[in-house]
């Protein structure tokens, strides 16, 4: 009946999708906000939390850390256990994106903005 409408049916097809993965996005861009990682340093001593976006949310530091001329290892370890927070966070976000991708049959490395 409308044979001559074929690929304005597939581009009417692929909008859906796309405003499908676009408020796919926005939900899992939500959701990282509320995914919680903790990276470590010093043998657990300095722990840093951050969200999955990579938002620093806490920080715990062992108290018996704290010797007087020490103060370049103390700042040595919170940093470390920040990169490894920011690190695990990156690693989640990634995990989390997979998911949504090969839900939405698309390939698992493909490259979205986030």
């Amino acid at each position: 009946m409308l044979k001559g409408l074929g690929a304005l049916g597939d581009m009417a097809g692929m909008m859906k999708k796309a405003q499908e993965m676009q408020g796919k996005m926005a939900q899992m861009q939500e959701e990282l906000a509320n995914i919680m990682v903790t990276g470590e340093s010093g043998a657990g001593l300095v722990k840093a939390t951050a969200t999955a976006k990579g938002e620093l949310k806490g920080l715990n530091i062992d108290p018996s850390i704290f010797n007087g001329d020490d103060k370049e290892v103390v700042e040595d370890l919170i940093l470390a256990a920040i990169k490894d927070a920011q690190g695990k966070a990156s690693e989640r976000a990634k995990a989390e994106m997979a998911k949504l991708t090969e839900g939405m049959g698309l390939p698992a490395d493909m490259k979205l903005p986030f």
